[in-house]
């Protein structure tokens, strides 16, 4: 067909380690599958590991500070001006400009809260900040079908609001989340096989006329709370031992956190099999409705889960268990088979190599700034793939971004590479810290390397892609000046 059509899902807190031969002791038979019968990029990094941040840049294709979103959003980062911004650009927007059928279904947490949101969304937390929020039409960033929400961590009892809805007007819903989101994608893609051009079929909802479709899925779990999980979940995992359960070496299993990251895993592998149950419904519903030829399936995730490595549980640091993150797709036919190892993504390309999948490449606006890797991720003769441009285009490299939440918090940039990886902090008070790992040698990010040579010429190349982005930072002075030093300088 000359418009593919998309399926784009993405699980919260679905770290790599998941679906790697060796890694988490998880079992994914239908995203096994698919890795199978597709391709997985083994170097696709979360850039700035934490909901927020990183769903912007997947949408807009945009840094932070272009794309309005720094930090998460909620009703006290609001109030800073976080939020995505309303003429951001989006994938989804562009192809509704070519015709698509878009929509959404899921966790948003892109809308910056307003105080009616407090009593018609989720409400206060203990801390009294609010992160749910309604999103007006004219602030979907190109989405036409809507069944979503801002950010509920309530995965047994959720809610939604539908295309049309006011602020008030939200769907309550009893039953596990990811599920009923399921079953509402499964009913857009019936209508998206049965809608003949220009007419409806007389199944609820709009019509697709016909026009190839673009839908996003977006499901909270595996994130927290962990103990939130279906009633049919797999409870083996209760009967592993935490050695078992957490098999990194860079997890103390006799420390506190080591303990608690015991106590969450077998949730989490329950949460992370109970999805992947989900992706074998959608993948069912495809094949059954006699899409999957002209469809392009990718799952991803906005970051993972630390699950007791480096003596933490959560995100939003620099760690590999935080930054990677499954990217997997399946188009049978149309996918380059060696793109797995040698070809990276991280949160800025993907707009533009979404855009790029589907045939669209000219029409990547130009206020995105990834850069679009579609050439070297299509099979021989689907891209406009040149001579070389596989080391060109998809050499794996992602920055790093951590913003401080006032002046007394430290500033974070890095860079991460197939090989290795520089983590630069800056405090005001205290100056320049600086982490390299060798990636190849030290997978688990155990041995900080202090040679003089190796840190400057890590140094040098994080200032020169930050400078090479445009972004700006606290610490960029340091950092050149660390990295003009001689080789024998004090570090």
């Amino acid at each position: 067909m000359s418009s593919p059509n998309l399926l784009f899902i993405v699980a919260d807190q679905f770290r790599a380690m998941c679906l790697e031969p060796g890694g988490d002791p998880v079992s994914t038979p239908f995203l096994d599958a698919m890795k199978h019968d597709g391709v997985s990029l083994t170097h696709a990094v979360s850039s700035y590991p934490v909901c927020s941040p990183h769903r912007a840049m997947m949408m807009s294709g945009q840094y932070p500070e272009a794309n309005g979103v720094t930090h998460n959003v909620n009703s006290e980062t609001a109030i800073w001006g976080v939020g995505l911004r309303p003429d951001a650009p989006s994938w989804a927007a562009v192809l509704r400009d070519a015709g698509y059928n878009t929509g959404y279904i899921g966790k948003w947490h892109l809308e910056a809260p307003v105080p009616e949101d407090a009593v018609h969304g989720t409400g206060p937390l203990e801390d009294g900040r609010y992160w749910d929020a309604w999103s007006p039409p004219d602030r979907r960033h190109g989405f036409d079908f809507w069944y979503s929400y801002g950010c509920c961590d309530e995965h047994l009892t959720p809610h939604y609001w539908t295309s049309d809805a006011g602020r008030h007007q939200r769907v309550n819903v009893t039953g596990w989340s990811a599920a009923h989101e399921s079953d509402v994608a499964i009913e857009f893609l019936q209508r998206a096989a049965t809608d003949p051009p220009g007419g409806a079929t007389g199944v609820p909802g709009p019509s697709t006329g016909g026009r190839p479709f673009a839908l996003a899925v977006s499901w909270n779990p595996p994130h927290q709370p962990f103990d939130q999980l279906p009633a049919d979940h797999d409870t083996s995992y209760t009967s592993r031992t935490p050695a078992e359960l957490l098999n990194r070496p860079n997890v103390e299993l006799d420390s506190l956190i080591g303990g608690e990251a015991a106590a969450i895993a077998p949730l989490y592998y329950a949460a992370v099999s109970a999805i992947d149950a989900q992706v074998g419904r959608l993948l069912g519903s495809l094949d059954s409705l006699g899409l999957a030829d002209d469809t392009l399936v990718i799952f991803t995730s906005d970051h993972g889960q630390q699950m007791g490595s480096h003596g933490l549980l959560y995100k939003n640091v620099p760690f590999e268990e935080s930054m990677r993150i499954p990217w997997v797709m399946r188009w049978p036919g149309r996918l380059e088979s060696t793109a797995a190892d040698r070809v990276g993504i991280s949160s800025i390309d993907m707009a533009p190599t979404l855009l790029g999948l589907l045939g669209h490449s000219a029409a990547v606006p130009a206020a995105m700034h990834g850069k679009d890797i579609s050439a070297v991720l299509l099979a021989q003769g689907e891209g406009a793939a040149e001579e070389g441009c596989a080391g060109r285009l998809g050499t794996p490299s992602s920055l790093y971004f951590y913003y401080p939440r006032d002046e007394n918090d430290v500033a974070i940039r890095g860079l991460r590479t197939a090989t290795g990886k520089i983590i630069a902090r800056f405090h005001a008070g205290q100056g320049l810290s600086i982490s390299v790992f060798n990636l190849l040698d030290d997978p688990y990010e155990l041995e900080n390397i202090t040679d003089p040579a190796v840190v400057r010429r890590w140094a040098g190349d994080l200032s020169d892609a930050l400078v090479a982005a445009g972004q700006s930072w606290r610490g960029q002075e340091a950092l050149e000046e660390l990295a003009n030093t001689t080789l024998g300088a004090h570090l």
